[in-house]
């Protein structure tokens, strides 16, 4: 065997023995934007002539429709630009036409828990609204925001929470996650130019903070009755709270250590909703910047390239592959800086 040839043998060897060669090799810049533009196009390649994306079992039509509009609109593209324009459009036309008089965007009928569909959907609507272009399309965004605002405050528990349904429909239950996507999907509409009543989140604000344990050092729990500190609700309070405006010196602080301690070690599944939890978490760092978010960035995106399957998707979950590949696909693109809701 020539020289050459066995440099070349050791160099083999020692790429098959070093563990870390395929996670380098994920964690690179074009390594990410490939998996991401398959990513996308896989959303794309699922998404119904309706303009609809569904969970698992068809459920959750008009939450997981905004979640992977939120992911097309991520890549850069709007309603009339871009590579994803048609299905952007598509998606907005489906959710317009689930506008009900009432103000909700969803049909109960068909979305169970039907106040996560309505959230998401103000969310993306609202980020649609500050880039269309055509003059009857925005005064109708602005009609269905300016409704949807109005059904949230009356959805609105006297605690200041939401649960999976209105407080009238669901005996004034609530709960921590639905109430985040209320509140987000408020800042939104308030990002956009639609009027939100200043009442509704200070009650929401309340709200998250008698959720909390310690003064947050013990993480937000299930909702204000208990349940224990919960690392995806805590991680999901404090975006929350960053798009509320309120950044408490004393109070986020010991919440953000709280995620530090419970999310900052990637490969931790100790708890239930990882990608819900890093969804949120990925917003609340980014937002910082700096080299806690780089740190963070690599690891996380390292992690979600060593476990996208080869079309694209992510199938992690009991909700299903859209939802997943939706919320991680999010997550890889925080740095396009796209959408004026996870703007620094």
């Amino acid at each position: 065997m020539s020289h050459r040839h066995v440099v070349l043998a050791i160099l083999a060897a020692l790429a098959l023995a070093t563990p870390r060669a395929a996670t380098v090799a994920a964690g690179d810049d074009q390594s990410r934007e490939r998996v991401v533009s398959r990513g996308l196009d896989w959303l794309v390649a699922h998404q119904s002539r309706l303009g609809r994306w569904t969970a698992n079992n068809g459920r959750y039509p008009s939450a997981i429709t905004a979640m992977a509009g939120v992911a097309l609109l991520a890549e850069g593209s709007t309603t009339t630009q871009g590579k994803y324009a048609a299905n952007i459009r598509r998606a907005v036309d489906y959710l317009l036409t689930r506008s009900c008089s009432n103000g909700l965007i969803g049909e109960p009928t068909q979305d169970d828990r039907y106040t996560y569909g309505h959230g998401f959907s103000m969310l993306f609507l609202s980020q649609v609204l500050g880039e269309e272009e055509d003059i009857e399309r925005r005064e109708q965004l602005v009609d269905v925001l300016t409704r949807a605002v109005v059904f949230t405050g009356r959805a609105q528990t006297d605690a200041g929470g939401w649960g999976y349904v209105s407080a009238k429909d669901g005996q004034g239950f609530d709960e921590g996650s639905t109430t985040i996507t209320q509140v987000q999907g408020l800042r939104g509409c308030r990002n956009a130019g639609i009027p939100v009543p200043t009442e509704i989140i200070d009650k929401a604000i309340t709200y998250i903070r008698n959720c909390s344990l310690e003064g947050g050092a013990g993480g937000v729990q299930y909702n204000s009755r208990g349940g224990g500190g919960r690392p995806a609700i805590s991680a999901a309070a404090i975006a929350c709270l960053f798009n509320a405006g309120d950044y408490d010196s004393q109070y986020v602080p010991k919440l953000l250590e709280y995620c530090r301690k419970n999310l900052a070690n990637i490969s931790n599944q100790g708890f239930g909703h990882w990608h819900y939890a890093h969804y949120y978490y990925s917003q609340v760092l980014y937002r910082e910047g700096g080299s806690n978010w780089t740190a963070y960035r690599d690891k996380v995106c390292d992690r979600l390239l060593q476990e996208v399957n080869p079309d694209g998707s992510w199938n992690q979950g009991y909700i299903g592959p859209v939802y997943t590949t939706a919320i991680n696909l999010t997550i890889l693109q925080l740095d396009n800086a796209a959408l004026p809701i996870y703007q620094r």
